[in-house]
């Protein structure tokens, strides 16, 4: 499975690690995902999501149901 946010799409980003030298090798930069149980009060059951520590802050600011329903118009959630 990858390392891919289920709510908002992301995923890691590759960059450069640079040295005091100025040498510079690829890195991947990973997104902070958490797989999280969600309890969702209209279907009247819990599903279990891998998301982004910032898709978990838009779900504290916005509440779940909201959010499920922005990631379903933009393609991101399938379930």
């Amino acid at each position: 499975m990858s390392r891919v946010c289920e709510l908002t799409g992301k995923r890691a980003i590759v960059g450069n690690n640079v040295s005091h030298a100025m040498n510079k090798t690829k890195r991947k930069f990973n997104v902070n995902l958490v797989k999280k149980r969600f309890y969702i009060p209209e279907e009247d059951k819990w599903i279990t999501l891998k998301v982004s520590t910032s898709a978990l802050k838009n779900i504290n600011k916005k509440g779940i149901s909201a959010v499920i329903k922005e990631a379903r118009e933009k393609g991101f959630l399938k379930k």
